[in-house]
């Protein structure tokens, strides 16, 4: 079987893009992935979109919009995937798979979500469409109100943690300021973090703002090819292992204290990759929430359940520590423009492998995991990668 690689990527600054539409975001992002694999559009055999939509913006068929923002694509085949926040993900999985079959040399991916054209309340509702309705739509706090049950969850078992909390904001902001794609680039400080404030309320449950993920507009691409390109410039980024791994929807089935799916993908991408979690370089996680990447630490195995508090607070996961997680800011800092994330995150993975993450880089890094989760934890991807 073929292995796809990654020849090149693009990236949007994430932020409020008012004046800016769907197809102006796409087309920055896409020339820049086709400059650096030193593609035309005319080398391109398929187009993969991930845009979640759910309601933000009117357009919901919005494969075509590639091909408008780029003329040169109007005619390639393009199709739009949707799997909640990991949307991007599932693009790049119908590309890899699309690309490993032979039947597409170069495939391209495209990530792209405007939200800040509603209102929060608004926004709120649309997110909750993420959650299993039938049982959760009324979540007080929305999708914060989805993850403040998790936080509670945990805390009733392994006591207070919002401290810890607190020091992955507080790190992911730090990080961000180094990221010139982030939509904050603004270092908030752990005391402001630890802090119930004005500024930083309560927003639902223990969770305070400084622990949730802005709403914000951006896209990302990526190339996806059979063989890597002599002329592209940038090396070229191939996968170890790709693993996705589903839960059971309704969170009144699960033991909301972990992630249960997230750690057997974890497990299974990393004995397919033949490597441990002590070979990683770096990790790149789906920090929607603060209490997301806290409980995220146990699940990659990091440390043992309930000591995730530890990890959080020692250093262990900063840029020079053990095993730095989101050298970018992540999504707490980056942004999170639903489908436009796992997008994103491999990107910053491909460009800490290439040593071109500029003041995010992770000194010698060689191989890094990308973890992206869909709703409350249901869709798990996990890549791990390195220079091929």
């Amino acid at each position: 079987m073929i292995s796809p690689c990654i020849l090149g990527w693009g990236h949007t600054r994430f932020g409020k893009h008012t004046e800016r539409s769907i197809p102006s975001l796409i087309e920055e992002a896409v020339t820049e992935a086709l400059s650096r694999a030193a593609l035309s559009p005319e080398d391109i055999d398929a187009i993969f979109l991930g845009h979640f939509n759910g309601g933000f913006v009117g357009q919901d068929f919005s494969a075509p919009l590639v091909g408008l923002a780029i003329p040169a694509l109007r005619t390639t085949p393009a199709c739009r995937l949707e799997n909640a926040c990991a949307t991007g993900s599932a693009a790049i999985w119908a590309a890899r798979d699309s690309v490993a079959s032979g039947r597409v040399r170069r495939a391209l991916v495209v990530g792209v979500e405007k939200m800040t054209e509603r209102t929060s309340t608004e926004a709120g509702e649309i997110l909750l469409r993420c959650s299993f309705t039938e049982e959760e739509r009324s979540t007080p706090g929305g999708f914060a109100g989805i993850f403040a049950r998790f936080a509670q969850a945990y805390f009733e078992r392994y006591g207070d943690q919002s401290d810890a909390l607190a020091h992955i904001a507080a790190k992911n902001h730090a990080n961000g300021c180094s990221n010139p794609y982030a939509h904050f680039q603004k270092d908030l400080g752990l005391a402001f973090c630890k802090t119930a404030s004005e500024r930083n309320p309560y927003v639902a449950g223990p969770l305070k703002r400084s622990d949730c993920s802005p709403v914000t507009d951006g896209a990302a691409a990526l190339v996806i090819a059979n063989e890597a390109r002599p002329s592209a410039s940038v090396p070229a980024i191939s996968w170890l292992s790709a693993t996705q791994v589903n839960d059971s929807f309704p969170m009144s089935t699960r033991d909301l204290t972990q992630f249960g799916a997230a750690r057997l993908a974890w497990q299974k991408g990393l004995r397919d990759a033949r490597i441990t979690l002590d070979d990683l370089s770096l990790v790149e996680t789906h920090d929607c929430f603060t209490i997301a990447e806290l409980m995220q630490y146990e699940a990659m195995g990091l440390c043992a359940a309930g000591e995730a508090a530890r990890v959080a607070c020692d250093g262990s996961t900063h840029k020079e520590g053990r095993l730095p997680v989101n050298p970018s800011g992540g999504l707490k800092s980056k942004g999170h423009p639903i489908g436009a994330t796992g997008v994103s995150m491999h990107v910053m993975a491909a460009m800490q492998l290439s040593h071109m993450a500029g003041g995010m880089q992770v000194a010698k890094a060689s191989r890094a995991a990308v973890f992206n989760m869909g709703g409350s934890g249901v869709a798990n991807y996990l890549s791990v990668l390195q220079p091929l």
